[in-house]
């Protein structure tokens, strides 16, 4: 199967009066593609605890960033361990 490569999406957010606990206003945030939640006024977002969630659209509008900016970005969404930190092994 051939991959292509999908170019990164980034909105800010000026309006996080819907989400204040989970949304810094004024923040750049990535965005994942999600067609479905698209039709539904809804954007995925990686959010400030690392995951993605699903937010309404209107709280961000969509940025162009340059490749030097978009380099600055993690790639992938943070995987949290399931094991507690005590038993976790090197």
């Amino acid at each position: 199967m051939k991959r292509t490569k999908t170019r990164q999406r980034f909105a800010l957010c000026p309006d996080n009066s819907e989400y204040p606990a989970s949304l810094e206003r004024w923040k750049i945030y990535r965005v994942l593609p999600d067609v479905d939640a698209e039709e539904y006024g809804q954007a995925r977002v990686v959010d400030e605890s690392g995951e993605d969630y699903l937010y309404a659209s209107r709280c961000f509008k969509p940025l162009r960033l340059s490749p030097f900016l978009v380099r600055l970005f993690p790639r992938g969404v943070r995987a949290k361990s399931r094991q507690p930190a005590a038993i976790r092994t090197a």
